[in-house]
């Protein structure tokens, strides 16, 4: 059985969350296949293999912004493959002879449709038009022979909003996490780290007033920032408070969290909460909104504030410092975090992808 995986949304040099779950996919794949099944790649730029693991077979097609796009499963039968997976809903498929399944990760831009700002602005409009109505969305995954989404909070969504008459599997998305993690203890100060971007609806205008609410506290943006976000930020936080880091590597990430009192988010909508994984894997507890999201991620571990209340957050936060809670939510973040592994999400894609390899061939 030949398993051909659509890696043309990986980004580089650096992952976003699409290109991440892509990579993370295909490396956990590889040691799960069987004696006569294989792996093999779609690209679009011989760049992004430099962002997937080496030694697979790969093969070069247009990408998935082109106007070939509609057309593209033309290329992809002459790879002669037994199923196609691709992590995004919108690959093409037009005159395609391989059962195909594709993926929605989130319905958070029929919530907040303002599309990502590296896309070419016919794609941004496009995107604007296509969230305007759920009929493109049911148009698209019904072309699939299977549907996959990252979370049970989004098939639950599409399961209300009938987006689809195929079956809906839940691949979860996850983090890479230590191999090891040592007890820890509380930090003397108030170290609280922000990973996400600064769009209005992720609510880092509640964490910064709830800075107020905690003398000492210090708030770190890790995430790149505009100006104009910088400035509205710094002028409404207490002196001192807000370390803005303007990007940071994976190593300065993990070290910030392996500092930190928390991780925060106040965030009103999300698709998924990578990390929010991150950290717990980590041991470093995590005071979050009260989202379905992220209590399907959180469970019991994470302390929740209601969204849009900076003194929910301040008490919560507070409540993290009171003796022994910190280090007890920190002890059990690991066991939490460790529900959302490679290996399982590759394990349940990997028997979809057989059943309908099998259904095809019948």
């Amino acid at each position: 059985m030949k398993i051909v995986i659509d890696c043309r949304y990986v980004r580089f040099p650096r992952h976003d969350g699409i290109s991440r779950f892509t990579a993370g996919i295909v490396d956990a794949l590889r040691p799960l296949l069987a004696p006569g099944e294989s792996l093999e790649l779609l690209v679009s730029d011989e760049r992004q293999l430099a962002m997937l693991p080496s030694g697979l077979p790969w093969h070069l097609v247009s990408g998935p912004t082109s106007a070939r796009e509609p057309f593209v499963a033309r290329q992809v039968n002459r790879v002669s493959p037994d199923v196609v997976f691709s992590p995004m809903q919108t690959m093409g498929a037009m005159g395609r002879r391989y059962p195909l399944v594709l993926t929605l990760h989130d319905l958070i831009y029929y919530a907040h449709p303002t599309p990502p700002r590296d896309l070419p602005w016919p794609v941004r409009l496009g995107w604007r038009l296509y969230h305007l109505a759920w009929w493109p969305q049911r148009m698209l995954l019904n072309r699939a022979d299977a549907v996959v989404t990252v979370s049970e909070t989004t098939r639950e969504l599409m399961t209300r909003h009938r987006l689809t008459r195929r079956s809906i599997t839940v691949v979860p998305n996850a983090a890479d996490r230590p191999d090891e993690v040592t007890p820890r203890t509380r930090p003397d100060a108030i170290e609280l780290v922000y990973m996400g971007s600064f769009m209005p609806y992720k609510g880092v205008d509640t964490l910064v007033a709830a800075l107020h609410r905690l003398p000492g506290a210090r708030l770190h943006l890790l995430s790149r920032i505009r100006p104009a976000d910088r400035a509205r930020f710094e002028a409404a936080a207490p002196p001192g408070a807000l370390v803005v880091h303007d990007g940071v590597s994976d190593e300065e990430y993990a070290a910030l969290l392996d500092s930190a009192t928390a991780l925060v988010s106040a965030s009103r909508d999300e698709g998924f909460g990578i990390p929010l994984v991150e950290a717990m894997g980590r041991g470093t507890p995590v005071v979050v909104s009260d989202i379905p999201i992220f209590r399907e991620i959180g469970g019991d571990t994470a302390l929740y504030a209601a969204t849009g209340d900076a003194d929910a957050f301040a008490a919560r936060i507070t409540e993290l410092l009171a003796e022994g809670e910190w280090e007890r939510r920190s002890a059990a973040a690991p066991a939490e975090a460790a529900r959302f592994d490679w290996s399982r999400s590759a394990a349940v894609l990997l028997t979809l992808l057989r059943e309908q390899a099998r259904a095809s061939r019948r």
